[in-house]
C-alpha cells in the first residue's frame, strides 16, 4: 500500500505534507532504514535535526531513492534544526546539515530552541533569513517557541516564521500559542503528538471509546483528532509496521461528540523540556 497525505500551503505557497516521520532517537542506521520504508509507503516528510545525530543516515536514505527512481528531490521535504550552540552562525550551521546529509538544499530549516538566557535567537533568526536568501533552504521556522520568543524575533525583523513545531497533544494543547500562530500564518506542527506513548493518555475512556468505535488503535484515534485540528505531525517509530499503521487514519472520521471528548482532556501537562528553561 502506498499512501497519500493531505498537505498544508506554508507563507512561501510550497505544500507541506500534514502528516510524516519523525526520526528523533534514531540512529544513523535506523534512521536510513525508516526513512527508506517509510518513502516506499507514501512518506514525503521528513523530519530530522543535528541533535538526532542522524542527519547522515536520513540523507543516505534519501540518496538511495532518488537514484532507484522511487522519488525526485522536488517531491520531498525535509526538515533539520539548528542547535544551541550554533545560534551565532546559523548559516555555517546549515550548510553542515547540508553536507551530512548530502543534500543541496532544506525545504525547512528551524531553530530548535529559543534559548532566552541566552538572548541569541534574534540573531539565529537573522542568520536563518540570509541562509533563505543564499537558496540553502525554501523555509525557515521555528521550534518550541511561545508567543513572547515569536514577538521579539518578527518585531527584530518583520519576518514571520512559516512554522512553529511545539509539544501537542490532548494533554497539552496550547490553545493561545496555537490561536496566534494562525493569527500571524504561522503552520503549527506537532511534536509527542502521543504524549510519549503515555499510558494515561492513551489509556483514556475517550480514546478508548473511540477507538473501539472505529475498529483502530487509541494511537491512532489521537493522530487523527491531530489531523482533524490541522495540525502537521510526525509520529517517530522503529518499526515499518507501526509507519503503515500510523498513516491508515485518513479512512474514518471523529464525529463531533468524540473530537469534544478528547478536547476535554486537557491537563496544561507536558511531557518535554520547558521552553523558558531549556537553555543548553
Amino acid at each position: 500500500m502506498v499512501f497519500e497525505f493531505p498537505q498544508i500551503a506554508l507563507r512561501s505557497g510550497d505544500a507541506l505534507d500534514r502528516f510524516g516521520v519523525g526520526t528523533y532517537k534514531l540512529e544513523n542506521d535506523e534512521a536510513e532504514r525508516i526513512v527508506a520504508a517509510a518513502i516506499e509507503l507514501g512518506y514525503r516528510h521528513i523530519d530530522t535535526a543535528k541533535l538526532y545525530r542522524n542527519e547522515e543516515g536520513v540523507g543516505r536514505a534519501v540518496k538511495q531513492a532518488i537514484d532507484a527512481g522511487k522519488v525526485q528531490r522536488e517531491e520531498l521535504f525535509i526538515t533539520s534544526k539548528l542547535w544551541h550552540d550554533d545560534h551565532l552562525q546559523a548559516e555555517k550551521a546549515l550548510e553542515g546539515s547540508l553536507e551530512r546529509a548530502g543534500l543541496d538544499y532544506l525545504d525547512l530549516f528551524l531553530i530548535h530552541w529559543p534559548t532566552p538566557k541566552r538572548g541569541t535567537a534574534p540573531t539565529a533568526w537573522k542568520g536563518l533569513i540570509r541562509a533563505q536568501e543564499r537558496g540553502l533552504v525554501r523555509n525557515i521556522g521555528v521550534s518550541n517557541f511561545e508567543i513572547l520568543h515569536l514577538e521579539q524575533i518578527i518585531s527584530e525583523t518583520g519576518i514571520v516564521p512559516a512554522v512553529n513545531q511545539i509539544e501537542l497533544h490532548p494533554h497539552h494543547q496550547r490553545r493561545e500559542l496555537v490561536d496566534y500562530c494562525r493569527a500571524l500564518g504561522i503552520v503549527v506542527e506537532a511534536w509527542s503528538p502521543l504524549a510519549r506513548g503515555r499510558a494515561t493518555l492513551l489509556q483514556d475512556s475517550a480514546v478508548t471509546a473511540a477507538a473501539n468505535a472505529h475498529g483502530k488503535t487509541p494511537a491512532q484515534i489521537v493522530l487523527r483528532w491531530h489531523v482533524q485540528h490541522d495540525f502537521v505531525v510526525f509520529p517517530k517509530t522503529r518499526s515499518v509496521e507501526r509507519l503503515k499503521e500510523n498513516a491508515a487514519i485518513f479512512d474514518f472520521e471523529l464525529t463531533t461528540a468524540e473530537m469534544t471528548a478528547l478536547d476535554a482532556l486537557e491537563r496544561a501537562e507536558a511531557s518535554g523540556s520547558n521552553p523558558f528553561e531549556m537553555n543548553g
